[in-house]
């Protein structure tokens, strides 16, 4: 069975470029042409990848984002014209997996596209061996992929989890913020930004009760971070 891919962007010419690359690498595509159609192919289809861009009529892509989010750990790659770094965090914040600002490559974003499928048949890989994981009073079930503190359901967003896991399977180590980036996106850093740190506050903000006295993933300032041994 094809792996089918939403492509939800206003622009119809952006749609046809995007729509072309991915059919040509045997892609199922469905386009919207905005964050409500978006919703609606979402959940008419089985979806196992959505590409939104952040300003749309209707519905935007952030607000898009949010809802998908409440039912759905289908990897989310945001497309913005915007390159202000608070406007990356935002789209990071809603729950996306990654974040292309545009003009972009179409290969560029293939590539993105391709490693959040690769990651993802990974941890299907992963989670055949039945471990189970605990910090502390946090379980992390990998055959499940569920997250538990004290015994209360966290709900992770694939890439969370993937971070916690690394973590989690590695206490006492102190890994750099690129490190993790090749570990769980599957790809080279090759730049800076603030994706794995955007990522690790989203974390800190579900499991603790007070996210600026982090419990779990520790901060090893000016080198990484790590989960206690």
């Amino acid at each position: 069975m094809k792996t089918t891919i939403l492509v939800a962007d206003d622009d119809p010419d952006i749609r046809e470029v995007i729509h072309v690359y991915l059919r040509n690498e045997g892609y199922r595509v469905f386009e919207a042409a905005d964050g409500a159609e978006a919703l609606r192919i979402a959940g008419e289809e089985s979806v196992q990848l959505v590409i939104l861009d952040v300003m749309m009529p209707v519905l935007d892509g952030i607000r898009a984002c949010l809802q998908i989010r409440k039912t759905s750990h289908v990897p989310i790659i945001m497309l913005s014209a915007k390159e202000e770094e608070i406007d990356k965090i935002t789209g990071l914040s809603t729950g996306a997996d990654d974040y292309v600002a545009k003009p972009f490559s179409p290969l560029e974003l293939l590539a993105r596209v391709k490693a959040q499928l690769r990651r993802q048949s990974y941890g299907a890989a992963d989670a055949e061996a039945e471990t189970v994981l605990r910090v502390q009073d946090l379980t992390i079930d990998l055959a499940r992929h569920e997250v538990t503190v004290l015994g209360r359901p966290v709900a992770l967003t694939p890439l969370e989890f993937a971070i916690l896991e690394l973590l989690a399977s590695h206490r006492g180590q102190v890994f750099h913020a690129d490190q993790i980036y090749e570990k769980v996106w599957k790809e080279r850093a090759g730049y800076s930004d603030n994706t794995v740190m955007v990522h690790i506050r989203n974390i800190r903000e579900k499991l603790e009760q007070n996210p600026r006295e982090p419990r779990y993933i520790k901060t090893v300032w000016g080198v990484g971070y790590k989960v206690e041994p």
